[in-house]
Parts: C-alpha cells; sequence; structure tokens
C-alpha cells in the first residue's frame, strides 16, 4: 500500500459525488485524454441542445398552425353556422311563396289546410336546428323558463298555475332562447 492510497484528500479515480471520473491532477499525463473527454461532452451536450431547439421549434409551429385551424373553424362556424336553419327554412318559404300565389284561386279550406302544412314544416326544421317550443299552460310557474305577465284570481286552477300561454318560449339544444310569457292563477278574491 503506498502513502496516497490512504490519503483522505486524494480524490479516487470515480468522484463519489457526480460519478463520473475525476479531473486528472495538473502534470497528470492523461490530461490530453481528458481534454479529448470534456470536448466530447461539450459536443454531446450542444448536439442534445440542438436536438431540444429543433423540438422546440417543431412543437412552436405546430401550435400556432393548430391556433389558425381553429381560427380558420370558428371563422367558418360564424359564417355558415345557420347553414342547417336556412337549408330547413327554404321549404316553408316555399310553402308560403306557393300559398301566396294560390290564395286569390283557393277556397278558405285550402287555405288553412296549406297555412298548417308551412307550419308543420316550419317547426320540423326548428326542431332540426335544436328550437323546442316551450308550452306550459296547465304547468307550475316556472320563472326560469316563463315570464308571468299577469296574476289571475282563479278557482278552477292551483295558485302559482299557468292559466294561459300569450305568447310561447323557445329553448334552443336546452338552452332559454325566449322564455314563455303566460298569466298565473292566484288564489280567487274573497
Amino acid at each position: 500500500m503506498n502513502a496516497t492510497d490512504d490519503d483522505p484528500g486524494r480524490k479516487d479515480a470515480q468522484d463519489p459525488v457526480q460519478g463520473e471520473p475525476s479531473q486528472p491532477a495538473p502534470g497528470d499525463g492523461n490530461a490530453a485524454e481528458a481534454g479529448q473527454d470534456l470536448l466530447s461532452r461539450v459536443r454531446r451536450a450542444e448536439e442534445a441542445a440542438e436536438e431540444q431547439r429543433n423540438a422546440y421549434l417543431r412543437a412552436a409551429a405546430e401550435l400556432e398552425n393548430v391556433r389558425k385551424r381553429a381560427a380558420r373553424e370558428v371563422e367558418s362556424a360564424r359564417q355558415y353556422g345557420a347553414e342547417g336553419l336556412a337549408s330547413g327554412l327554404l321549404p316553408v318559404l316555399d310553402s308560403l311563396e306557393l300559398g301566396l300565389a294560390s290564395a286569390e284561386k283557393a277556397d278558405a279550406a285550402t287555405l288553412l289546410e296549406g297555412q298548417r302544412a308551412t307550419l308543420r314544416l316550419l317547426l320540423k326544421a326548428l326542431e332540426a336546428a335544436g328550437i323546442t317550443e316551450i308550452d306550459p299552460a296547465g304547468l307550475p310557474f316556472d320563472p326560469e323558463r316563463h315570464e308571468a305577465m299577469a296574476m289571475q284570481p282563479s278557482a278552477e286552477h292551483a295558485p302559482d298555475t299557468v292559466v294561459a300561454v300569450v305568447q310561447k318560449g323557445y329553448l334552443l339544444n336546452g338552452r332559454l332562447l325566449r322564455p314563455a310569457r303566460v298569466l298565473v292563477a292566484r288564489a280567487p278574491d274573497a
């Protein structure tokens, strides 16, 4: 055993903290080899940094492409979002025009049936667009979906029940589009 083996200040071939070979002491014969090793590690670090930079640039470009695509889709939805509703309303328009054109020659019963058919077409087009009717006659008053126009004394209906619908309300895919305007029952006057 030589004197340097038990010297606590001497570093072993492996650095216990980093797990990598320690730097040679100045004047060691391995200085050139250590320099080459250091250069090699620097090159690997530079290559890894370049790979990371390229990955970042690709991710940033992809994110920008997604943002632009989403903006185009939002703009397209804004411009053409009503296309389905418009397509559904065109037969209603055709029916109304036909009814007006034949109004002078047709009898009242034929006109009435034409109006009913047109209304069915309109309701079908609205339903296809997600618009549903609120007709709360006889149901309890719901301030979330109904607008009370007046309170009416009624012995026939329970208090806070819708007695009559002045104007139907509508929902768009479950969201209130227009509240139903209603007359609400109250207890009769004593």
